[in-house]
C-alpha cells in the first residue's frame, strides 16, 4: 500500500538554520521528502532556475493563481507576492513522499487551518545568544538588520506554542535525524491510519465469524 505523504511545514526564527537543515534532510533521505518550490513574482537573482529556486511568475499570472484557488496559501511581502502552488504539492503527496514547506509563520498557521492534518514544525537554536552569534557569523548584514531580525525573533516566538513539533537545532547531525524520526513516528498516529483501522476490524470481525 503506498501511503500518502504528510503535509509538513517548517518554520523558524531567521538565523536558526532552517535552510541548511532542510538541504542536509533532503541529501539524506531524497526518497522521502519533497521541498515544496514556492512562486513568487520577484525576479529571479542570479544563479536562480525557473521551477528550481522558485516558480518566477508576473504579478497578472499570480494574481490569476490566486483567483482560481491554485495556491495553498500566499502572502505578500515589499511589493512581491509568495506562495504555494497546490498542484505540486497534491502530486508528491499522492506519490507518497512528504511534502516539506519552509514558510513564514502566519503562512504556516493558514495552512494549518485549510489542512488540519499538516504538521509544523518549529527550529529553534538552544539559545537568545545562540541565535544572536549565528546572525552576527553569517557576515553578510549589517547590526541594524541583525537587531531588527532579534526584535522580530520576540515576536515571532509568541506563536512557538502552537506548533505540533520544536526541534532544537543544536547539532546539525542530531538535529536531522530526529526531525525525521518525528515525521516517520506522525505516519503511525492513528488518525492518518484510518482505512488501515477499519480493514483490521473487518478482517477480525470476518475471523472470528469464520472460527464458530
Amino acid at each position: 500500500m503506498n501511503q500518502r505523504g504528510i503535509l509538513i511545514v517548517v518554520s523558524g526564527f531567521s538565523g536558526a538554520g532552517k535552510g541548511t537543515l532542510m538541504k542536509e534532510l533532503m541529501k539524506r533521505y531524497e526518497e522521502t521528502y519533497a521541498l515544496s518550490v514556492s512562486a513568487t513574482t520577484r525576479n529571479p537573482r542570479e544563479g536562480e532556475v525557473d521551477g528550481r529556486e522558485y516558480f518566477f511568475k508576473t504579478t497578472e499570472e499570480f494574481e490569476k493563481m490566486i483567483a482560481k484557488e491554485e495556491l495553498i496559501e500566499y502572502a505578500r511581502y515589499v511589493e512581491n507576492y509568495y506562495g504555494t502552488p497546490r498542484t505540486y504539492v497534491e502530486q508528491q503527496l499522492e506519490a507518497g513522499k512528504d511534502v516539506i514547506l519552509e514558510i513564514e509563520i502566519q503562512g504556516a498557521l493558514k495552512v494549518k487551518e485549510r489542512f488540519p492534518d499538516t504538521l509544523l514544525l518549529f527550529v529553534t537554536p538552544p539559545s537568545a545568544k545562540e541565535l544572536r552569534r549565528r546572525l552576527v557569523g553569517r557576515g553578510t548584514e549589517t547590526m541594524e538588520v541583525i537587531e531588527s531580525r532579534l526584535a522580530r525573533a520576540v515576536e515571532e516566538s509568541e506563536y512557538m506554542d502552537q506548533y505540533d513539533y520544536l526541534v532544537i537545532n543544536d547539532d546539525l547531525d542530531v538535529c536531522v535525524s530526529e526531525m525525521h524520526k518525528i515525521i516517520q513516528g506522525e505516519h503511525q498516529r492513528s488518525f492518518r491510519n484510518e482505512s488501515f483501522i477499519q480493514s483490521m476490524k473487518q478482517d477480525l470481525k470476518g475471523n472470528v465469524k469464520g472460527d464458530r
